[in-house]
């Protein structure tokens, strides 16, 4: 317990400090988990994560992840988090701003190369705009895929469905086949089944709205 509340008020100092470094562009810090967030101005990201890596107290030299979060209920709907690691100071710093489809985020592929992947990633997942990424275009997804995976915001069941084709060298369109219409599954066991039909059958009105009232009446 000792050890815990010492790593907590190791982290609470950090998170003062960088409110101290960055007046102007910290917006709220919070320690929750055992892990420090520091929610900075969308503009001033690149500005923040520059000062957080060159600054000998902080020392965030290396950008471990970068990604998406999606609230859908808020008017600035995606948060973009980056997490960031002190080998010489052995601490850990999350990072947030928050942005909503329209407005891009700037891209921090300056101060930390290894955000290119991290950035067309969340692009191409979320689509979540970098501004100033060097070469912004999908990376797990098909060039000619429509919407965003992770938004959840389109059909299960498409038009289209694709395929590489061998014979043609590339990934080809084809309308989506079906092997069977749609049904619907009562998930019951064979027992419960078998029972269920067997009622029907025995009184075929039982099953039905205001049987029990017609026979009271």
């Amino acid at each position: 317990m000792a050890e815990h509340a010492e790593q907590i008020e190791a982290l609470k100092e950090l998170g003062d400090y960088i409110e101290g470094l960055l007046p102007d562009d910290v917006l709220a810090v919070d320690i929750a988990t055992g892990e420090l967030t520091v929610t900075v101005k969308r503009e001033s990201i690149v500005h923040v994560l520059t000062v957080l890596r060159d600054d000998t107290n902080c020392n965030l030299h290396q950008l471990i992840d970068l990604c998406g979060v999606d609230y859908p209920e808020r008017a600035e709907r995606f948060d973009v988090v980056y997490h960031l690691l002190s080998m010489r100071q052995n601490h850990r710093v999350r990072v947030k701003v928050t942005t909503d489809a329209a407005t891009p985020v700037p891209s921090v592929t300056s101060v930390h190369s290894a955000a290119g992947w991290w950035e067309r990633e969340t692009w191409d997942l979320y689509g979540v705009l970098f501004a100033g990424h060097p070469d912004l275009r999908r990376i797990l997804t098909d060039y000619g895929f429509e919407g965003h995976p992770l938004r959840k915001d389109f059909p299960l069941t498409g038009h289209v469905e694709v395929r590489y084709d061998e014979d043609q060298k590339r990934v080809v369109y084809e309308p989506v086949q079906l092997t069977q219409e749609f049904r619907n599954f009562d998930f019951l066991s064979p027992w419960e089944g078998a029972e269920a039909m067997r009622s029907a059958v025995q009184d075929p009105e039982a099953g039905k709205p205001g049987a029990e009232g017609g026979k009271d009446g």
